[in-house]
């Protein structure tokens, strides 16, 4: 074979671009009106990106929604105001708060902040009539999320039912949906954390400083590290101290532990990332330690 016919291969991380920007191309032909679920964490940063990519030079032709808890980090609200300033997109923030006071959603006593986004979500996915909705699951976080396809049927109510998913053999989706019904679209399902960061640091992207090693004051609460925080009080026998630690995601901030590390670059996060055993939720998100099924459970609910 000649020099001008040689093999030619995308790299990995070209691979699953090209998958995620033919994807989201796909969804913006196909449904009338779609939106992305946008938290300021790594994940849905990098979709911001790849979305930017996409339509460039065009702007991205849907809004970005947040599910707000009143107890997100402020680093990773500044770094979402950040990129919704730089694209010029639309941001709608669907709150808790005002959910709760509304009478959408219940807050029994107990029950976390994080677990009431499932009824504010639907309510803003049903309020602003989304057809199709993107999320930043990836397989490899949650075994639940490991059972879902790129385009994940959701019914009238938003429920999802693990068992009536629809084939998707050599990239072909099934957006066909009725009224009342919504898709929740996965473009980087086949992405690992590893890939996440291997991407972030090729592309020089923007994201909150909390998941780089920094200096924070924490408390040991069901082996997890939490941060000190007026929202997020102390209870019995709870003591502070201050570690150098880093997020491995980020979230509700009474759910989302951080882990003791001194990776403070791009290529040290990536180091440790490559090692690592255990996922970052499994790691450090305390909603999914409920149960067994506790993902599997709020995804049928309608949670992403």
């Amino acid at each position: 074979m000649s020099d001008t016919h040689a093999d030619y291969r995308l790299s990995q991380l070209d691979q699953l671009e090209a998958e995620s920007i033919h994807i989201f191309r796909e969804v913006a032909a196909e449904f009338e009106k779609p939106v992305l679920m946008f938290s300021g964490g790594k994940d849905s940063i990098v979709m911001m990106r790849l979305a930017e990519k996409a339509f460039y030079p065009a702007k991205m032709p849907f809004p970005v929604l947040q599910v707000d808890t009143g107890l997100d980090f402020p680093e990773v609200l500044s770094c979402r105001d950040s990129w919704v300033d730089r694209l010029g997109v639309r941001l709608i923030v669907a709150s808790v708060e005002d959910a709760i006071a509304r009478g959408i959603v219940s807050d029994a006593g107990g029950i976390s902040r994080n677990r009431l986004q499932t009824g504010t979500l639907l309510h803003a996915l049903e309020e602003g009539a989304f057809t199709a909705a993107f999320g930043g699951g990836r397989r490899d976080e949650e075994k639940a999320r490991a059972k879902e396809r790129v385009y994940s049927h959701r019914d009238e109510f938003g429920q999802w039912d693990p068992k009536m998913q629809r084939p998707e053999l050599w990239s072909l989706y099934n957006g066909r949906i009725h009224a009342g019904e919504h898709m929740r679209i996965f473009p980087i399902s086949n992405w690992t954390e590893l890939d996440i960061w291997d991407y972030i640091g090729r592309e020089g992207i923007e994201i909150p400083d909390i998941y780089f090693s920094h200096q924070r004051r924490v408390f040991e609460r069901d082996g997890m590290l939490l941060s000190e925080n007026p929202l997020n009080p102390l209870r019995a026998g709870e003591s502070v101290t201050e570690r150098t630690v880093r997020f491995r995601t980020v979230g509700d901030l009474s759910q989302t532990g951080c882990v003791e590390s001194d990776a403070d670059t791009i290529e040290k996060v990536i180091a440790e990332v490559a090692v690592a055993r255990v996922t970052e939720r499994g790691a450090t998100r305390g909603d999914d330690r409920f149960s067994e099924a506790a993902m599997e459970d709020r995804k049928k609910e309608g949670y992403f």
